[in-house]
C-alpha cells in the first residue's frame, strides 16, 4: 500500500514509546511532544511571575500567555480574544453548556443533545436537569454514529438555548455534519456549541466555517500536557462564569493563569496547524486503512467497521471481530496497548453504549477494540499491531 508521506518531518520517536508495547490508544492520551516540553518548561522553574501584575517578573509570563492564546485561536480561525483557558475539556463543556443556559435568562430553558456524545456533555446536561429543572432532549444516531438534521429540526423549538453536538467522536471517530447543525440551531436564535476534542488537531476546524458559538479543544489529545483545555466563546455570546474571582479569562474563570499549561497549548495547537498543513492526517488515514486491511486479510469475513468509513477521523479503526471479546484479545496481545470504548468495573464487562445507540448489539458490542494512531505510528507499527491481533484472534477461535 502506498502511503502519502507528509511535507511536515516526522519527529523523532517519542521517548515514552521506546521499548514499550507499540501504542494504538492515542484518543485516550497522547504522549507530549518533546518541543512542548521545552516550550512550557521554564514557565515551571524561572518565568515564575504572575502574568496579572505590573513589574518586570510578569512581562514575559504575560507575553507568553498572549502568543498561547494567539496560537489556539490562530487553529480556529479565531479572534485571540475569543479563546478561554480551562483546565479541561470536561471543565470547558460545562462553561459552555450551564454557562448558556444560566445566561440565557429563559424561565423554561431547553437544550439538545445526541445519545453518542461524551460523558461530559451528557452528564452536564443531567445536572441541569437535577439542579435547574432544564428540559433536555437526546437525540438518536443513525447506523454509522451521526445525527440525522431532519431530528435536529424536529426537537427544535422556542424554548430550545442550546445545542451541544460533538464534532467526532472519541471511539468511533464518526464525524457530524456541525455545519448544518449549527445553521439550524440558529434559525431556531439557539446557541451551538461543539465538543472537538478529538477533532482539534487531526482536521480542519475553522469555527468560521462551522458557524459555532461555543467550542471545546483539549491539550491532552494533541500532545500537551494533561488538565490543558480551552474553549471558544464567539464574541457577544454571554456566559455565566464557572469560577468566580478575580476577572481572569474575561471574567469567565478566575484564577491565577496557569501560563505553563496554556504556553504548552499554544505550542501544540501550532504544531497541528502545520501538520494539518503538511498533509499529515492522509499520511496516518493510510497507516489506518492499512492496519484494518492486514485485520480483514487475515480474518476473511469477520472483521467489521464500526462506524462510517469516510466520514471519520483520519486516525480511528473501531472493528469488532466475529467470535472474540475485545478485552479479551487485547489481553492476548500484550505487544499493543488499545482500548475496548466498553466500560470495565471490577472485573466485568458492559458494552460500550456508543455502540449500542448505533444499534450494534450487546453482545457484538463487547468484540469492539478501538485502535487509534498519531503522530508516532509507524509502518512497522501497523505491521506488529496487526499480527498480534491476528494471533490473539486465531487462537480466541480454536
Amino acid at each position: 500500500m502506498i502511503i502519502a508521506m507528509p511535507s511536515v518531518p516526522i519527529p523523532p520517536l517519542h521517548p515514552g514509546l521506546s521499548g514499550g508495547p507499540v501504542y494504538l490508544d492515542y484518543n485516550a492520551t497522547t504522549p507530549v511532544d518533546p518541543r512542548v516540553v521545552e516550550a512550557m518548561l521554564p514557565h515551571v522553574t524561572v518565568l515564575f511571575g504572575n502574568p496579572s501584575t505590573t513589574y518586570e517578573y510578569a512581562d514575559e509570563p504575560r507575553r507568553a500567555l498572549t502568543e498561547a492564546r494567539s496560537a489556539v485561536a490562530e487553529l480556529l480561525d479565531a479572534s485571540p480574544e475569543e479563546v478561554v483557558f480551562t483546565a479541561s475539556g470536561s471543565e470547558a463543556d460545562l462553561l459552555a453548556i450551564r454557562g448558556a443556559v444560566l445566561a440565557s435568562g429563559h424561565p423554561h430553558p431547553h437544550v439538545i443533545t445526541q445519545a453518542t456524545e461524551h460523558p461530559a456533555v451528557l452528564a452536564s446536561c443531567r445536572a441541569l436537569t437535577r439542579l435547574h429543572g432544564v428540559r433536555v432532549t437526546v437525540l438518536p444516531v443513525d447506523s454509522e454514529g451521526v445525527v440525522d438534521p431532519d431530528d435536529l429540526a424536529d426537537a427544535l423549538d422556542d424554548d430550545t438555548v442550546l445545542v451541544s453536538i460533538m464534532a467526532a467522536n472519541n471511539e468511533t471517530g464518526a464525524r457530524q455534519p456541525v455545519a448544518d447543525l449549527a445553521r439550524l440551531a440558529h434559525e431556531h436564535q439557539a446557541l451551538f456549541h461543539c465538543d472537538a476534542a478529538q477533532a482539534a488537531g487531526k482536521v480542519p476546524l475553522a469555527v468560521t466555517d462551522l458557524g459555532v458559538d461555543l467550542l471545546t479543544m483539549v491539550g491532552h489529545k494533541m500532545y500537551a500536557p494533561k488538565a490543558t483545555a480551552a474553549l471558544y466563546v464567539r464574541d457577544g455570546v454571554r456566559l455565566e462564569p464557572l469560577v468566580y474571582g478575580g476577572g481572569q479569562e474575561r471574567g469567565l474563570r478566575a484564577g491565577t493563569e496557569n501560563v505553563a499549561q496554556a504556553v504548552a497549548l499554544g505550542v501544540a495547537a501550532r504544531l497541528a496547524a502545520d501538520e494539518l498543513a503538511g498533509g499529515v492526517p492522509a499520511r496516518v488515514a493510510g497507516l489506518r486503512d492499512d492496519l484494518e486491511h492486514r485485520l480483514a486479510a487475515g480474518l476473511p469475513g469477520r472483521v467489521h467497521l464500526n462506524g462510517p468509513r469516510h466520514a471519520r477521523l483520519p486516525n480511528t479503526l473501531n472493528v469488532r471481530i466475529d467470535g472474540t471479546l475485545g478485552h479479551e484479545l487485547l489481553a492476548a496481545a500484550p505487544e499493543i496497548a488499545a482500548s475496548t470504548g466498553s466500560a470495565c468495573h471490577e472485573g466485568t464487562h458492559s458494552p460500550s453504549p456508543v455502540l449500542t445507540a448505533m444499534g450494534v448489539s450487546a453482545q457484538d458490542a463487547l468484540g469492539a477494540v478501538r485502535l487509534s494512531l498519531g503522530r508516532w505510528t509507524s509502518e512497522a507499527d501497523v505491521v506488529t499491531a496487526s499480527a498480534a491481533l491476528l494471533r490473539a484472534a486465531l487462537t480466541a477461535t480454536r
